[in-house]
C-alpha cells in the first residue's frame, strides 16, 4: 500500500521538500489520536480520527527510499507508527547499520526490501511511503492499494507522486471517498493486469 497526503495538482511535497501545506489536516480538528510510538499527537476531525485509527491499526511495516530517509534523519526516534522500516539504497549510509533504531538499510534492490517487509509484517499491511519507491512499486507490479490524503491546495510544482510510471493507463477500483476536514482520504485498489 502506498500512502500519502498529495495537493490537488498531485505534488507531494514542495520543491524544497516541506510537505507543511499537505499536513495542516493533521491539526485541525478537536480530536486527538496519539500516533503509536508516542512522540506526537494528531488532532483531527472524527472521520479522519477513525481513518488514522484503522491505518495505525492495519500497518506493521514500511518500505522507504534513501531521500525519506536523508530528510527524517533516519528515523531518528522511530517512525511514528512504531513499526519497522526498511530503506531502499544503492549504498550503505555512513554510520549504518545501528542498532538503536528500527531501520534496515537495503542495498539489493526493490524487491529485497518488499519481501523484507512483507516478512516483518506477518498478516499486517506493508505501507510503501516514498513518492519514487512508489513508482518503482507500481512500476513492478508490486503494490496493491493506493490511500491518498487529498489536500485542497494547489502546490504548481515540486515533488510529483506518479511521474515516469512505465506501463499505463494503470486501473484502479474499488474506491472509497471519506471526506475529512481540509481533506478527502481515497483509497483505491491497483487493478490486477
Amino acid at each position: 500500500m502506498a500512502e500519502m497526503s498529495m495537493s490537488l495538482d498531485g505534488f507531494i511535497a514542495d520543491p524544497a521538500d516541506s510537505v507543511d501545506h499537505l499536513f495542516g489536516w493533521y491539526a485541525n480538528g478537536p480530536v486527538a489520536v496519539p500516533a503509536p510510538n508516542g512522540g506526537m499527537t494528531f488532532h483531527v476531525s472524527p472521520v479522519s480520527a477513525t481513518y488514522l485509527r484503522e491505518e495505525f491499526a492495519s500497518v506493521t511495516a514500511m518500505v522507504a527510499g534513501r531521500r525519506t530517509f536523508d530528510l527524517t534523519d533516519g528515523f531518528a526516534g522511530g517512525h511514528p507508527y512504531d513499526i519497522p522500516v526498511f530503506v531502499v539504497t544503492h549504498s550503505m549510509p555512513p554510520g549504518w547499520p545501528r542498532d538503536d533504531r528500527p531501520v534496515t538499510v537495503v542495498t539489493d534492490g526493490l524487491e529485497s526490501a518488499i519481501a523484507q517487509a512483507r516478512a516483518v509484517a506477518g498478516d499486517g499491511v506493508v505501507s510503501v511511503g516514498a513518492a519514487s519507491i512508489a513508482r518503482q512499486c507500481l512500476n513492478a507490479g508490486l503494490l496493491d492499494t493506493i490511500r491518498i490524503n487529498l489536500v485542497p491546495v494547489l502546490l504548481g510544482r515540486g515533488v510529483r507522486l506518479f511521474d515516469q510510471l512505465a506501463h499505463t493507463p494503470i486501473k484502479l477500483e474499488n474506491p472509497e471517498v471519506v471526506a475529512g476536514d481540509g481533506v478527502i482520504h481515497l483509497c483505491y485498489d491497483v487493478k490486477s493486469s
